[in-house]
């Protein structure tokens, strides 16, 4: 069973025969990410059934990542603690001829809006997707007015409310939800306290509130005015027009009630931790988060977990990173925005494939690699690199760092490990070797 059949063994479309062409389309698209369609599938026949199962009416994008995310929860339930990471990123399909798009951050893009929920340990390995929230905005009326169509902020309460529905089904695992600024919203944090935080919370705060106690104090200054903590140093990788560098900063805390404008017994208790940068290099902007958690954060070790978990939200953006960038699902030509979704299950589960790769290959180094690696994958990446297969199964780092050579990885002593783009590079290198591997077996002159 290939890794293709694990992760989608409880697909049910209605159709053996669907649920065999999705497992396939995942593992042509996973060989190849980053090509066309017709590229990654090989030849026109398998082409045209790739196409053909994308704008099949019986085929729900829902139901393809519906299986993926079964898998993800078996994987959760093997740890005490899952950080259930949530954002919302947007692809820009402009120029491109797909009914049923909408505006994006300019009314003259055209595009959608996925915003997953996507599942790692606090060590950052990648568990997979729960679950995704897509959609298409209206367009504004041409006489002017409010946006119709969905309340888009429902998005971040309504996943906070599915992992409630999920944490009933793991009691064994903690679950924890965490967020960006545009999720600071005082109907979630009235909802989890309503549920007894059956699911806790990591919000990286928006508001600088009134508190409910008749100070002229807001919420950040109040925080802000209490004794250090204690301090938290780390590296901070580049992104956004901003360089890697080192960071320091101070912790400060307090528990504090958020006020609800209409009705008292609505006030929410919550820690804010407030981790501010010191010393930043001239010319940088500071680095400031401020936390809302349920969490109690009494002791500097409690503080730090609040932290390292939201550092950890990172994840997601390298999901992103890898889904727009290594699979390219920008460039999908589909016709019809439902064969986009459909198709975008599937990438989906290719990009948190590639980041579940790169992740063990650092942080469990010693697994042996065929349990993410077919023989002919592994015993390719020795060959392409001029090197002679062992007989036993290597180590899954051996292995990812042989993959990510061929995606440009010098490995050298001083370049630590690979990151996502070297890994799904050498994928495609990988992929060619065996696809002619398994043609030249088929025609009987290779073993």
């Amino acid at each position: 069973m290939n890794w293709a059949e694990e992760e989608f063994k409880t697909m049910e479309l209605g159709d053996a025969r669907l649920d065999r062409r999705a497992v396939l389309l995942a593992e042509q698209l996973a060989h190849k990410p980053g090509v066309s369609i017709p590229q990654a599938c090989g030849n026109w026949a398998q082409t045209a059934a790739a196409y053909r199962f994308l704008s099949n009416d019986d085929v729900d994008a829902e139901a393809v990542l519906q299986a993926h995310a079964d898998a993800s929860v078996q994987r959760m339930r093997a740890h005490p603690v899952v950080l259930c990471l949530q954002d919302t990123t947007e692809l820009d399909f402009r120029g491109q001829d797909i009914e049923g798009l909408g505006p994006l951050s300019y009314e003259a893009q055209r595009g959608l809006y996925l915003h997953p929920t996507y599942a790692v340990t606090p060590e950052r390995e990648p568990l997979g997707l729960v679950n995704s929230w897509n959609w298409a905005r209206e367009f504004k009326p041409e006489g002017g007015g409010a946006r119709p169509g969905i309340v888009e902020s429902r998005r971040w309460l309504e996943g906070y409310e599915r992992l409630v529905d999920l944490a009933a089904q793991m009691p064994q695992t903690r679950l924890v939800y965490v967020a960006d600024r545009e999720s600071d919203l005082l109907a979630l944090m009235q909802r989890a306290q309503h549920s007894a935080h059956a699911v806790d919370y990591v919000i990286r705060a928006q508001h600088n509130r009134v508190l409910p106690d008749g100070q002229a104090q807001k919420l950040w200054a109040r925080v802000m005015a209490s004794p250090v903590l204690g301090r938290i140093g780390f590296e901070m990788p580049a992104g956004r027009g901003r360089k890697a560098r080192r960071v320091e900063q101070e912790l400060r805390v307090q528990r504090v009630v958020l006020k609800a404008h209409d009705d008292p017994t609505q006030h929410v208790e919550v820690s804010c931790l407030i981790a501010s940068e010191v010393d930043a290099p001239q010319g940088a902007k500071p680095v400031v988060w401020r936390l809302l958690s349920n969490r109690a954060v009494d002791t500097l070790e409690q503080a730090l977990e609040l932290v390292q978990w939201y550092r950890a939200r990172w994840e997601i953006e390298l999901f992103f990173l890898v889904l727009k960038e290594g699979c390219r699902v920008e460039r999908l030509q589909l016709g019809h925005i439902d064969r986009l979704y459909t198709a975008l299950a599937l990438y989906m589960v290719v990009a948190w494939r590639i980041n579940r790769l790169m992740r063990l290959g650092r942080q469990l180094p010693d697994l042996p690699a065929d349990l993410l690696f077919d023989t002919d994958e592994w015993q390719g990446a020795f060959i392409l690199n001029r090197k002679k297969p062992p007989k036993e199964v290597p180590s899954l780092n051996t292995v990812v760092r042989l993959v990510a050579q061929l995606g440009g990885f010098l490995g050298r002593k001083h370049d630590g490990e690979p990151g996502a783009k070297t890994v799904w590079q050498g994928l495609r290198e990988i992929a060619v070797f065996v696809q002619g591997v398994r043609f030249a077996r088929e025609m009987g002159t290779c073993v």
